[in-house]
């Protein structure tokens, strides 16, 4: 008991260390220290993360500038902690309008040197900004004089002139944070939705003080967040797509300004999801560009002279896109440049390329529309906001109800069939005048592989073989993003790198015939499939397709296991009996399921005249599987690695 008595005094000593703390000086003691008391694991850990939000009133521009000032103070235990010395800020500049930035950065690295402690200033000459795309621009800094144990020290301040937008407020990242303190002040002309998103949550502080513009007083709320030793919550746990849904905090979104003092007005903002849609609908740079049609018109109406109905016309208009508009890779709801302009020099944006794909399905007579989506790396929109969408594409809806969903900044994509970044969720469908509705953004197909292999022995047990794995659907398409642009040489090296095996015939078909799947054709041979010991060989069934290793290792998980869409993998796997052995044991056979049929995996391995016959089957029938059912995923698994890893037993005869 004495000791946990000292452990949680020293634990709070470091934390009040970590609050009085000043800008450009550490203790000693913290140099020393060699790992993270409650997680030794941590490469590195926040001694202190402070931010401080707030508004100031800009006579000269009649209007709210938001500041947000940080200071971060960071120590890196080990080598792989170093990326932690480089700070990446993005932060808003479009080339119309009003730009964000970044200022007052200071830092110092401080480290040890003769039991001395000692530290680097940061030089301007390890601050880089650069221009990102039409929107964003980085601000890069690099921390000097980096080595394990040492400490990072960093402030700077992040100016805004869209009042209204707060920067979500993150209670918790991939390393563990010793002392959070946030401080959030708004005045009481703006009125936010407070949203608390992940697991972890901390109480607020809420206070209010006096506030005077001249001669017009007001009330200024504060919102105060604290916290003690908030653990990791990293992003190499598998099957998720973005870790930053899952961890603790909260976001701040604007519902209403009240300038009525200043002989301004009430104004409302996304009070709902139609709301939303209407009024990105309503924006130049999304609903006018849908409404022209010249600068195609020729071209259009050249292409459709031959097509004799709706899935021809959508056919040729989107592969017309595809092949035509290159995507320039950025993610935007809006038009970059104008949909015409996109069209002449043939590349945009996501919203160029889409928006121009909707407007000639609608010029072809179609009932087409966009879909605003949140991609995934922008995460999953909690409450109405025009900032949780990042991403469009397009839609054809048909007399009975059913829909098409298309993007065209995707080469190898097909109607229903998203790239991964855009399928998060459900998106947001939005009819001429602005009226909207929800859509499922999940394929109804599943992600399929299968695979037939056929080997045998010689004499000497080297392995000679061949296989045959067909790839559909998602799969088939994430094969060629790939491996497409790779050359042979590399795909067999690769190949032959990952299976251990030496390659002789290597084919792949339908590459670029996207209505096909990928069909790939290997011959082979190894020396190391089969084990001998004595008189007996040893052989998994699956050979090198055996899972080895559950991909599920925490003891628990408190987020979804996100797969990218249903799937299924089937293995067919035909061994020829070498001459002169007989069988001694085979692995019994296994069938087993997840509850709510969720997932199934069968297995058997069974000889048929002189060989054995090893057939396998795992399907998930759902792409997300609720963090409630991860016990029974993760005991699923086990049992898929240990039923695999059973070995066939031959004997000399």
């Amino acid at each position: 008991m004495k000791k946990i008595i000292v452990i949680v005094f020293l634990l709070s000593q470091v934390v009040v260390k970590a609050q009085d703390a000043k800008f450009g000086k550490v203790s000693q003691e913290a140099l020393e220290e060699k790992f993270y008391e409650l997680d030794s694991t941590a490469e590195a850990a926040y001694l202190m993360k402070k931010r401080w939000s707030y508004f100031d009133y800009m006579p000269s521009e009649g209007s709210f500038q938001l500041y947000t000032e940080y200071h971060l103070r960071i120590k890196i235990y080990t080598k792989e902690g170093f990326d932690y010395a480089t700070k990446l800020i993005t932060y808003y500049t479009p080339d119309s309008g009003e730009n964000e930035s970044v200022s007052s950065i200071k830092g110092y690295t401080f480290f040890l040197e003769e039991n001395n402690v000692m530290k680097e200033k940061l030089s301007k000459k390890s601050i880089f900004k650069e221009k990102v795309n039409d929107n964003f621009s980085q601000v890069k800094i690099t921390m000097p004089k980096i080595k394990e144990g040492c400490i990072l020290d960093l402030k700077y301040t992040v100016t805004s002139p869209y009042a209204f937008y707060i920067d979500d407020v993150q209670f918790q990242l991939g390393i563990p944070i010793k002392y959070l303190e946030t401080k959030i002040d708004i005045p009481e002309f703006y009125k936010y939705n407070k949203k608390r998103k992940g697991y972890y949550i901390l109480p607020v502080v809420n206070n209010s003080k006096p506030s005077k513009i001249g001669d017009t007083d007001y009330t200024t709320e504060t919102f105060t967040y604290k916290g003690n030793n908030i653990p990791a919550l990293k992003d190499d746990e598998a099957f998720v797509y973005n870790v930053d849904n899952y961890r603790g905090g909260i976001k701040f979104e604007l519902a209403q300004t009240d300038f009525l003092q200043f002989q301004g007005g009430v104004k409302n903002y996304n009070t709902s999801w139609s709301a939303v849609a209407k009024q990105i609908y309503d924006v130049s740079s999304f609903g006018g560009e849908l409404r022209k049609s010249a600068y195609y018109k020729d071209e259009i109406e050249a292409l459709l002279a031959t097509r004799n109905n709706d899935y021809e016309k959508i056919a040729a208009i989107f592969q017309y896109v595809k092949k035509n508009i290159r995507w320039n890779k950025s993610y935007n709801k809006y038009a970059q440049n104008g949909v015409k302009k996109a069209f002449k020099e043939k590349t945009g944006n996501v919203a160029d390329i889409n928006l121009m794909l909707t407007s000639m399905l609608r010029f072809a007579g179609l009932d087409a529309n966009p879909v605003l989506v949140s991609s995934r790396g922008n995460g999953i929109p909690l409450f109405p906001t025009s900032r949780g969408f990042d991403y469009v594409i397009s839609s054809v809806t048909f007399s009975d109800g059913k829909y098409l969903l298309l993007d065209a900044t995707e080469f190898y994509s097909m109607p229903n069939l998203l790239p991964t970044r855009a399928s998060n969720w459900k998106g947001r469908l939005v009819k001429k005048g602005g009226a909207s509705k929800w859509v499922s953004l999940q394929s109804s197909k599943s992600a399929t592989e299968d695979t037939t292999m056929m080997i045998k022995f010689d004499e000497d047990l080297i392995a000679q073989g061949r296989i045959r794995t067909k790839y559909d659907n998602l799969n088939a398409l994430r094969y060629r993003r790939s491996s497409n642009h790779v050359k042979e040489e590399s795909l067999i090296a690769n190949y032959e790198d990952k299976n251990n095996i030496e390659v002789e015939e290597f084919s792949v078909d339908n590459k670029l015939n996207i209505s096909k799947p990928i069909v790939r054709n290997v011959k082979f041979e190894s020396e190391d499939l089969v084990e001998g010991i004595g008189n007996k060989l040893y052989i998994e069934p699956l050979l090198f397709f055996t899972e080895r290793e559950n991909p599920f290792k925490l003891d628990e998980r408190k987020f979804p296991i996100e797969f990218d869409a249903k799937s299924k993998e089937a293995y067919n796997v035909l061994i020829d009996i070498p001459e002169g052995y007989q069988i001694e044991k085979l692995p019994e056979p296994l069938a087993i399921g997840m509850p709510n049929n969720m997932g199934i995996f069968k297995y058997q391995v069974r000889k048929m005249g002189n060989r054995i016959k090893t057939s396998c089957v795992l399907e998930f029938k759902t792409p997300t599987i609720a963090p409630q059912y991860y016990p029974y995923l993760k005991e699923f698994y086990n049992q898929i690695v240990k039923k695999e890893s059973e070995k066939i037993v031959l004997s000399k005869i």
